[in-house]
């Protein structure tokens, strides 16, 4: 397995780098699954369209078409382009996390590093699926919109601290 050994700002960026398409492609994605007779159905494949913006020096921003699979402690997520090519695959377990981009493959200790590292901002990955459920789960310096989530659409802000982020999920049924 090929590692990457770049400096630190092209190692932050070379997901956003391979996902930079133009956000005019913007389109749908699945929502949870609907509640049934028993509670809420525990859902774990998602896909749909996906946009994040890191605001900074340099801002950075990205969409993608995604599947995810799983849950925040083991799954998968792939991310493709507006043709349908594969742009990164990533796959997380307890012992730690792989992004693969083209012939390049980094790894980090968790799935919360490893998209630090190359976003250039934390993601709450535990929150995130909690938030795809409908779940309104509270993460310090987050605030999240979740009122369009019956409509297929949620949007994540990180406020504080630096750099502002955005993350907007759009699902179809």
């Amino acid at each position: 397995m090929h590692h990457c050994h770049q400096s630190a700002l092209p190692r932050r960026s070379a997901l956003l780098w391979c996902l930079g398409v133009p956000l005019a492609l913007w389109g749908c994605a699945q929502p949870p699954a609907a509640p049934s007779s028993h509670g809420l159905l525990q859902r774990t494949l998602w896909s749909g369209r996906l946009a994040l913006q890191v605001e900074g020096y340099p801002s950075r921003s990205f969409i993608a078409a995604f599947e995810l699979q799983g849950n925040a402690h083991l799954g998968s997520l792939q991310l493709t382009g507006p043709l349908g090519q594969t742009l990164a695959q990533l796959h997380w377990n307890p012992q730690g996390a792989r992004l693969e981009t083209g012939h390049t493959t980094e790894e980090a200790s968790s799935i919360e590093a490893l998209l630090e590292r190359d976003t250039g901002a934390p993601i709450p990955v535990v929150a995130l699926f909690d938030w795809l459920a409908g779940q309104p789960t509270a993460i310090e310096g987050w605030s999240t919109d979740l009122s369009a989530i019956a409509q297929g659409r949620l949007t994540a802000t990180r406020f504080s601290p630096e750099p502002h982020t955005t993350l907007r999920i759009t699902f179809e049924y």
